[in-house]
């Protein structure tokens, strides 16, 4: 624009002194100095000179286009009513330069659209110009916010993996460790006066020590394998192990009976890993706190909508479930709120230790509730698809520890029981 204003000063003829025509110049040139830090003070500057060259009947200057730069740098880079105020004065500007009295009204008109069209186009390129500026920056804003979520997620999902590894290893190291230490201290005990009871206990420390490091190393091969590929591993702990893990705890020193209750419905494997963990939690507990001649009973209901467990010993308790940080009710709670469910752990009022789980399972797939019979899961062998495929040796047992439930504790079922 400024060579178009030296010609124009050069060469264009003007009534006006030179000194007069080189000050309107300057005063409408120099505010555009300016026009990137404060562009509504230059249009306002502007505006004003070019208005006041239009009243007093001045001729159409170059320099006049410095308003037109203005408006266009409000519209683009202020908000949207200084942007509308903008375009209003600059049209109020083409009226007052196209008013000439005297002139034909159609010859104003035709000037006025003119002069209009051009000032409305300048004006919405600075709108648009604003309005991709935006997009843009809402666009990087977004961006910005998804890799902060990112980053959050990846911590929250590193946090819920931690958590996860603590509980499994909890889980596989409280109980073997608990056995092998009783023991361990047992066949220290019975070692001079009754060596095959040392050598018994020395058996199911070699046992409990093997199950518990075979666990290790697949928790461990788990972690080390990145790509989820692999040979396959022995599936998780359910249902069907958990006449299993009954019987470990009567080798370990704890008579135990598992009643059941119910069709078992078809859960998933980590529902039925959940249950699995919940229970031997809770006979660890009553291993490591309930003291010398305490015994435990499992129950489980398969009931419409739930599975219900009550693990209860008569033992002395324990102010807490584990010793430490409380890892033990705590991934018990865990593990059943991921599907629903809810754990209460408190001693009884006559002495003992309960621990209640309840979690919710699909209406469909609970059933009427019956009692398992002989064929399921009897006082002499676990023979159901869920509990157990193998049989479970009554000879194993002390035929004169087998009595009812109902009439120990009024529940209906057979409580098989073998001494420590």
């Amino acid at each position: 624009m400024l060579p178009l204003c030296v010609i124009q000063v050069a060469y264009a003829g003007s009534a006006a002194p030179l000194w007069a025509v080189l000050a309107l110049h300057a005063a409408l040139l120099a505010p555009l100095l300016r026009l990137r830090r404060a562009p509504i003070a230059v249009f306002a500057v502007t505006a004003a000179v070019s208005f006041a060259q239009w009243a007093a009947g001045a001729d159409l200057l170059a320099a006049n286009l410095s308003v037109l730069i203005a408006m266009y740098r409000v519209a683009a880079w202020r908000p949207l009513p200084w942007a509308v105020a903008a375009g209003a004065v600059a049209e109020l500007g083409v009226l007052l330069l196209v008013a000439r009295p005297g002139a034909p009204l159609g010859v104003l008109v035709k000037e006025y659209a003119a002069f209009s069209v051009f000032v409305v186009a300048i004006w919405i390129a600075g709108i648009h110009a604003a309005t991709r500026r935006r997009y843009v920056a809402s666009l990087m804003e977004r961006a910005e916010q998804a890799e902060r979520e990112r980053g959050q997620q990846a911590v929250i999902a590193a946090a819920a993996e931690r958590a996860r590894i603590a509980r499994e290893l909890h889980d596989v190291v409280a109980h073997h460790v608990s056995v092998i230490v009783l023991h361990a201290e047992g066949a220290g005990y019975a070692v001079a006066r009754e060596p095959d009871l040392a050598q018994d206990a020395l058996a199911t420390i070699s046992t409990t020590g093997r199950r518990a490091l075979a666990e290790m190393r697949r928790l461990v091969s788990v972690l080390r394998d990145e790509s989820g590929a692999g040979e396959p591993r022995a599936p998780q702990p359910g249902l069907s192990r958990l006449g299993e893990l009954v019987e470990r705890s009567r080798a370990s020193g704890l008579p135990a009976a598992l009643t059941v209750h119910g069709t078992p419905p078809d859960l998933p494997e980590g529902q039925e890993l959940a249950v699995y963990r919940i229970v031997q939690e809770a006979l660890t507990n009553a291993l490591k706190h309930g003291g010398p001649g305490t015994r435990a009973r499992v129950e489980l209901r398969f009931g419409p909508g739930e599975v219900a467990l009550d693990v209860t010993d008569d033992g002395r308790g324990a102010a807490t479930l584990t010793t430490g940080g409380g890892h033990g009710l705590t991934g018990m709670r865990e593990r059943a709120a991921m599907y629903g469910g809810t754990v209460e752990a408190a001693p009884l009022p006559g002495g003992g230790f309960r621990v209640s789980a309840r979690l919710p399972v699909a209406p469909d797939d609970a059933l009427d509730g019956a009692r398992l019979d002989s064929d399921g899961l009897g006082a002499d062998r676990f023979d159901s698809d869920r509990l157990g495929g193998d049989r479970f040796d009554s000879d194993r047992l002390d035929s004169d520890r087998c009595e009812s439930v109902r009439e120990e504790s009024g529940a209906r079922g057979d409580v098989c029981e073998a001494s420590s």
